[in-house]
């Protein structure tokens, strides 16, 4: 692969290993029962990598009572022609027939894509709920809300998914969002963890406004931010404080793989166990919990993206070791009711 020095190895996606994920320990489900909401994954077809129903179905037949999953914003399958602001609904119908197909029942229990979270370019203003609302028809029942990321970071080597660092502070963003909240969707936010003011100042500026925070607020370990993991942390830990004196923003705990950093998967002989991998993501996760609580917190997969460094099976094993402290009700909120409240799974 073209980038691989330990500067720029992180922050991109590679297809997953197949012969490597092969290489980690065997692992047996840990309480097999407790019912799973998976908030966050993709579906795609690249020149490099497919995942789609299939692929995701074998991860889901490994293991885990997986009965519901919500579908993140990719950039899969926009239309190709068209008025630009409408290209992203091709993707909600795209997963929008994968999430048919599901319901079928042909396909297992596990009700796959049942919440869609698309993209509308929310600078649009008041224009963009023409498209919110194209979005919404094509769901059929399913659209949840909008991922209009703001990660920016001044060294290139981050990778950037916004065009400047104040996305999330300009006016005709704002007034977007008024859209976007008017129609009672929500937004996944998606910053890095030096950018979290800017969900804050969302938040209570939109009070209304259901606010879901992804991958634990952009933790960043790699770049300008390698060997400074204590310096991170308390930075991190000082604004995600603030972040959850907002009522009306949830936080999802994952998806920190190829962001944080936390260990080198494109040169580690084996993935990580879930022990290992628990006690890397632990003071994260945990920190998360005991500032939003239980009922705030929802865990994600964030597959295939997660899976350059672990399989579908130990990935859901640590996120039950981290929470194994907790109460059977805090358990059922982290891993299934909040989810389901928030997204509206019904």
């Amino acid at each position: 692969m073209a980038e691989t020095s330990e500067r720029t190895r992180f922050g991109r996606i590679y297809p997953p290993d197949a012969t490597w994920l092969a290489k980690a320990p065997t692992e047996s489900v840990l309480d097999p029962e407790l019912p799973i909401i998976d908030t966050h994954h993709h579906l795609w077809h690249r020149p490099d990598h497919r995942y789609l129903l299939h692929e995701l179905l074998a991860d889901l037949r490994s293991g885990h009572n997986v009965v519901a999953t919500v579908f993140l914003q990719c950039h899969a399958m926009y239309r190709a022609s068209g008025p630009e602001e409408m290209r992203p609904v091709g993707e909600t119908e795209f997963v929008a027939g994968i999430a048919a197909m599901s319901d079928s029942g042909g396909y297992g229990p596990t009700r796959v894509a049942a919440g869609i979270v698309g993209y509308a370019d929310l600078t649009l203003g008041e224009r963009v709920e023409a498209v919110l609302e194209a979005q919404i028809r094509a769901g059929g029942g399913r659209f949840r809300g909008v991922r209009h990321s703001g990660n920016w970071d001044a060294d290139p080597v981050i990778g950037n998914g916004a065009p400047g660092p104040d996305i999330y502070r300009r006016a005709d963003f704002r007034a977007g969002l008024a859209r976007l909240s008017a129609l009672g969707l929500s937004l996944d936010a998606w910053v890095f963890f030096t950018q979290l003011a800017d969900v804050i100042d969302l938040a209570r500026d939109y009070p209304g406004l259901n606010i879901i925070m992804g991958h634990v607020g952009g933790v960043l370990g790699y770049g300008p931010y390698a060997g400074r993991r204590d310096e991170v942390f308390a930075s991190w830990k000082a604004s995600v404080t603030e972040l959850a004196k907002c009522p009306n923003v949830t936080m999802k705990l994952g998806g920190m793989m190829m962001r944080a950093a936390l260990y080198d998967y494109k040169a580690a002989e084996r993935p990580v166990t879930s022990e290992e991998l628990a006690a890397m993501w632990r003071p994260y996760i945990e920190t998360c919990i005991e500032l939003f609580g239980p009922r705030r917190c929802m865990f994600e997969s964030n597959f295939p993206v997660e899976k350059m460094g672990i399989g579908w099976v130990g990935l859901w094993n640590a996120f039950k070791r981290i929470a194994a402290g907790a109460s059977a009700d805090e358990k059922l909120a982290l891993f299934h009711d909040t989810a389901r409240r928030i997204y509206r799974l019904g």
